[in-house]
Protein backbone atom coordinates (compact mmCIF):
# COMPACT_ATOMS: atom_id res chain seq x y z
CA UNK A 1 0.00 0.00 0.00
CA UNK A 2 1.33 3.43 -0.95
CA UNK A 3 0.22 6.59 0.82
CA UNK A 4 0.08 9.96 -0.87
CA UNK A 5 0.65 12.63 1.76
CA UNK A 6 0.11 16.39 1.84
CA UNK A 7 3.34 18.22 0.96
CA UNK A 8 2.17 21.35 2.78
CA UNK A 9 -0.52 22.58 5.18
CA UNK A 10 -3.55 23.99 3.36
CA UNK A 11 -7.12 23.50 2.18
CA UNK A 12 -8.23 20.86 -0.31
CA UNK A 13 -9.58 22.61 -3.42
CA UNK A 14 -10.09 19.57 -5.68
CA UNK A 15 -9.94 15.81 -5.38
CA UNK A 16 -9.45 14.54 -8.91
CA UNK A 17 -9.80 10.77 -8.28
CA UNK A 18 -12.26 8.43 -6.56
CA UNK A 19 -11.91 5.05 -4.88
CA UNK A 20 -11.34 2.38 -7.51
CA UNK A 21 -9.79 4.73 -10.08
CA UNK A 22 -6.54 3.76 -11.79
CA UNK A 23 -3.76 6.31 -11.28
CA UNK A 24 -0.66 6.81 -13.45
CA UNK A 25 2.76 7.99 -12.33
CA UNK A 26 2.87 11.83 -12.12
CA UNK A 27 -0.92 12.12 -12.44
CA UNK A 28 -2.32 15.05 -10.44
CA UNK A 29 -4.70 13.56 -7.85
CA UNK A 30 -5.38 16.44 -5.45
CA UNK A 31 -5.02 20.22 -5.51
CA UNK A 32 -4.23 21.99 -2.23
CA UNK A 33 -4.52 25.75 -1.71
CA UNK A 34 -1.98 27.30 0.60
CA UNK A 35 -1.29 31.03 0.95
CA UNK A 36 -3.38 31.78 -2.19
CA UNK A 37 -1.34 29.30 -4.27
CA UNK A 38 -2.69 26.08 -5.76
CA UNK A 39 -0.31 23.17 -5.28
CA UNK A 40 -0.92 20.05 -7.41
CA UNK A 41 -0.20 16.77 -5.63
CA UNK A 42 0.97 14.02 -8.00
CA UNK A 43 1.08 10.26 -7.61
CA UNK A 44 4.66 9.01 -7.34
CA UNK A 45 3.64 5.48 -8.36
CA UNK A 46 0.95 3.92 -10.53
CA UNK A 47 -1.84 2.01 -8.85
CA UNK A 48 -5.48 1.87 -7.91
CA UNK A 49 -7.10 4.22 -5.36
CA UNK A 50 -8.05 2.19 -2.30
CA UNK A 51 -9.06 5.05 0.00
CA UNK A 52 -9.61 8.78 -0.34
CA UNK A 53 -8.80 10.40 2.99
CA UNK A 54 -9.76 14.00 2.21
CA UNK A 55 -12.54 16.05 0.69
CA UNK A 56 -13.05 19.50 -0.79
CA UNK A 57 -12.59 22.29 1.79
CA UNK A 58 -10.90 19.97 4.31
CA UNK A 59 -7.93 21.55 6.04
CA UNK A 60 -4.92 19.25 5.98
CA UNK A 61 -1.58 19.45 7.75
CA UNK A 62 1.74 18.63 6.14
CA UNK A 63 2.20 14.83 5.96
CA UNK A 64 -1.52 14.02 6.42
CA UNK A 65 -2.56 11.04 4.29
CA UNK A 66 -4.62 12.20 1.31
CA UNK A 67 -4.95 8.92 -0.61
CA UNK A 68 -3.95 5.27 -0.38
CA UNK A 69 -3.00 3.34 -3.53
CA UNK A 70 -2.49 -0.37 -4.04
Amino acid sequence: MTEIRAPITGSIRQVLVSEGDAVAVDQVVVIIESMKLEIPVEAEVAGSVVRVGCGVDDVVMQDDVLLELS
